[in-house]
């Protein structure tokens, strides 16, 4: 394999909501109508392989070569503790809609009922967003399971809608969402996306939106895909604690065991594997291996075997890695 940092094309798999155009503007390129970019993407769409996966420029699917070389691409530590898998999954998200009330599962109901060791927390960064822009998380009181199941049968929106916690987001807000919580994020917003590298989604919410009630569920039968979901209520001090922006990485603590996801800025320093957002600027990307340009609306992936890079001029990068 090269050592060299590779600059990505985008990667967009179809969806099933509309975008806003913020993702274009913000690649600097046409692209097709699409609201998602995956970025160094190892993870397929579900049920629909091999959708997601991310191309190198030479066309080789960027999971057949990590599999070729584990160690080169992700180092020892890495693979001894996750194999052949980044472990982390990175989305630029163009949100021309609301999207659907849904919930994503946890490890352990992914190994017990979806046959992966991945659920799929996830945290939320802003690029872009519209004034009056905002996102739902979580429950704002106790739900019963029948009062869930009953929306869900009944496709009772309204219902599900109020009794979520409405937070009103700006570009720079930062938010880690926990497997299970049920969540949706509003339209007109450009967020990078981190997460747990799956596409396992159960929609509280399907009306409206063009997708089966079958893989809406996973699969699943109802009770058991609806089990999945944190019914708890989740207070101010709760939401506060999911807020990011911590010193040395952008998300809060907690999401240390599933991802990480840090701003670089000049003199900064790129080390292991890691997904690259260039989100504002221009400058370079330099190390032993030499340099390369870079600039906003870039995305790129960085080997472990290009060893220490650094991160000069004025320019700010967003890097993604899988936890600890």
């Amino acid at each position: 394999m090269s050592t060299l940092p590779v600059v990505l094309a985008p990667n967009l798999p179809e969806t099933f909501y509309r975008a806003s155009g913020r993702l274009a503007a913000f690649r600097e390129m046409s692209l097709e109508p699409r609201p998602e970019d995956w970025v160094a993407s190892t993870t397929a769409r579900f049920r629909h392989a091999p959708a997601g996966l991310s191309a190198l420029p030479d066309g080789t699917l960027l999971a057949d070569s990590i599999r070729n070389d584990p160690i080169g691409w992700l180092g020892g530590e890495h693979v001894e503790t996750f194999g052949a898998d980044p472990a982390v999954l990175v989305k630029l998200l163009d949100t021309g809609q609301r999207l659907p009330v849904h919930v994503h599962p946890s490890r352990d109901f992914a190994r017990a009922h979806l046959a992966s060791p991945f659920g799929k927390s996830e945290a939320w960064i802003v690029l872009d967003a519209a004034p009056g822009a905002e996102v739902h998380l979580g429950f704002n009181r106790d739900i019963s399971f029948d009062e869930l199941r009953g929306w869900v049968a009944e496709q009772d929106v309204a219902a599900l809608l109020a009794v979520t916690n409405r937070i009103p987001v700006q570009a720079g807000d930062v938010l880690f969402c926990p497997a299970g919580t049920p969540h949706a994020v509003g339209e007109d917003l450009l967020l990078v996306e981190v997460q747990e590298p799956t596409d396992f989604s159960v929609l509280l919410e399907q009306a409206g939106f063009p997708v089966s009630a079958d893989d809406a569920l996973l699969g699943l039968p109802m009770d058991l895909a609806l089990a999945c979901v944190d019914r708890r209520r989740i207070s101010p001090t709760g939401l506060a604690a999911l807020r990011g922006g911590r010193s040395g990485s952008l998300l809060p603590t907690m999401a240390d065991p599933f991802f990480r996801a840090d701003l670089l800025r000049t003199g900064d320093a790129v080390v292991g594997f890691s997904v690259l957002i260039v989100t504002d600027g221009s400058g370079k990307l330099g190390g032993e291996w030499g340099e390369m340009p870079v600039r906003r609306g870039m995305t790129l992936a960085v080997p472990h075997a290009a060893g220490a890079s650094r991160i000069d001029g004025d320019v700010s990068v967003i890097r993604c890695a899988g936890g600890r």
